[in-house]
């Protein structure tokens, strides 16, 4: 579902969350541990087959046996003159986020300010499989619309799921709401990411999650590609790389575009763009970036306000306007309520439905929010369902070839090989904002504990097809210092819908975020001391 004001993504959870359709994080795979990739081609067709060979003679194969550079052989006073100008670069550019031992970092800006975390350079990314990314982007842009539109599937979808989780349960009252009243979105905005990993077992590129609120980083990950270009250009021929193989990211941009858009489609040029945030928001510069753009590039004023102050400061006028402090709302921006954190009481969810039941563009709407659980995302990825949404075949075939194994708990032979081996599964609850999946022999507890409970808490969950990622070594830099890890990394690729109508004005891949963390863990996020925030370098 989510990733803002959240999660790095789910395995890596930062300031915000999302979902699913592969797995997530995980270290490198024991030998012994190898799933048959038959048993996937049933329940989500791939074609495994050997790919054509680049136009420069090389494989599809993993490419990168060798890595770019060798972090072995840079010496200590190298790497402290390295992490020295990065430190710098993101103090002047604002490759920041809050310190969470200053009291007032989450609510002053200014105040208690920190580097983010991030990776020293670059990390490799074979340019078939980045372009794979960009290419299929529009697409899964589309299906997001089609299937927000598709009431009845997304209702019927999550039937068992509502019955086992409450926060799922009071999304889906509202979202029934606005069927019961015929409710339209004429004006529909989707800020996405969708989150990729390359698989070692099967030399393919895996889609792990689908996020369709609060896709997180938007800003820094721009900030931090620059950053790797800025310390290319200075070392990289004592490096031995090139800048230019760092791709340009347009995401802060981007993203400030496509709401500026859906700004000028509602027409009211007194109205603002309102950014939903926690209370507590350590990640706050990620969103100021966005919204420096909008006041600086295109003259709108955005607003920040909690779920609770929309409850207490907002109306609705007959007209359907969406009124808040006094201001009309034109564009409802989501970097928070995607978990039960963010709806302790019921002013929240008065809050929640407010805003849908006013005209002003939210992003997303609760139909985009709930295409992106994880149970939808499981449906999605059984065989013919995608022909229910989408007619070309071409484009199906791009989608289907980036799916991994997914299941519900219903199946029964699935969930006896997890028991069996639970080291090649993820099992996932319907949570966001990371620190929620399943690993390991705790996979086997838990489904052996719903088997005893019986079926009702099977809707509750998902299992996933784990991926085994390249590992490889890296320099990580959080609060000044570097240490030197086994790592592995996840791609999101941003993208950009809006729709008025049946008029498509945005469908674009809008830049990207890399995130990279310690191998070795299988939960921990930036915050926690696990991940930072990346680029990549094509190779």
């Amino acid at each position: 579902m989510g990733s803002g004001g959240g999660s790095v993504y789910s395995s890596l959870s930062y300031f915000s969350s999302s979902t699913c359709f592969a797995s997530h994080f995980s270290i490198s795979s024991p030998s012994s541990l190898k799933l048959n990739p038959r048993r996937f081609l049933f329940h989500n067709p791939r074609n495994l087959r050997k790919q054509a060979p680049l136009r420069c003679g090389r494989s599809l194969e993993m490419e990168s046996k060798k890595p770019i550079f060798d972090v072995d052989t840079f010496d200590d006073d190298f790497v402290q003159k390295l992490v020295y100008d990065a430190l710098v670069w993101s103090s002047l550019h604002g490759l920041v986020v809050g310190d969470k031992t200053y009291q007032k970092s989450g609510n002053v800006p200014g105040v208690g300010l920190m580097h983010a975390p991030i990776a020293l350079l670059p990390t490799a990314f074979p340019e078939i499989y980045w372009k794979q990314a960009c290419d299929v982007t529009p697409i899964f842009n589309e299906l997001i619309d089609r299937v927000s539109l598709d009431g009845k599937f997304l209702q019927d979808s999550l039937s068992r799921t509502k019955k086992a989780d409450v926060f799922t349960s009071r999304l889906l009252d509202i979202h029934s709401k606005m069927l019961e009243r015929n409710k339209k979105e004429d004006i529909r905005l989707g800020l996405h990411r969708f989150d990729y990993m390359l698989d070692e077992e099967t030399n393919s590129l895996l889609q792990i999650e689908m996020n369709t609120i609060s896709c997180s980083f938007p800003g820094l990950s721009r900030l931090v590609s620059q950053l790797h270009q800025s310390l290319l250009r200075s070392y990289g021929d004592q490096i031995g790389i090139d800048s230019e193989r760092v791709p340009r990211n347009t995401s802060t941009i981007q993203f400030a575009d496509a709401i500026a858009k859906a700004w000028l489609e509602y027409n009211n040029l007194r109205a603002v763009v309102m950014v939903i945030v926690q209370p507590e928001e350590r990640n706050m510069y990620d969103q100021h970036l966005l919204s420096s753009i909008l006041r600086e590039k295109h003259n709108i004023v955005a607003i920040r306000k909690t779920l609770a102050e929309v409850e207490t400061e907002g109306s609705v006028q007959e007209d359907g306007t969406l009124i808040v402090g006094g201001q009309a709302v034109a564009v409802v921006y989501f970097r928070s309520g995607y978990t039960p954190n963010d709806h302790p009481s019921e002013s929240e969810w008065n809050a929640r439905l407010l805003i849908e039941e006013s005209s002003a563009v939210k992003c997303p709407s609760i139909a985009y929010h709930l295409t992106g659980s994880k149970k939808i995302q499981q449906e999605l990825a059984k065989p013919g369902v995608l022909e229910r949404f989408l007619d070309n075949k071409e484009d199906i075939a791009k989608m289907r070839k980036c799916f991994a194994g997914l299941w519900s708990l219903d199946d029964p032979e699935i969930v006896k090989q997890a028991i069996e081996k639970p080291g090649l599964f993820v099992m996932k609850p319907q949570r966001e904002g990371g620190g929620n999946n399943i690993y390991g022999v705790d996979v086997r507890e838990n489904l052996l504990r719903l088997q005893k409970e019986g079926e009702d808490g099977n809707a509750a969950y998902i299992l996933m097809q784990r991926i085994f990622p390249k590992v490889s070594n890296m320099f990580l830099v959080r609060e000044g210092v570097y240490h030197k890890n086994q790592v592995i990394s996840e791609l999101g690729v941003y993208g950009a819908y809006l729709r008025n109508k049946d008029n498509v004005i945005v469908n674009e891949q809008s830049g990207y975020l890399m995130r990279t963390k310690i191998a070795s863990s299988d939960e921990g996020g930036v915050a926690a001391g696990f991940g930072v925030l990346d680029s990549i370098y094509l190779n």
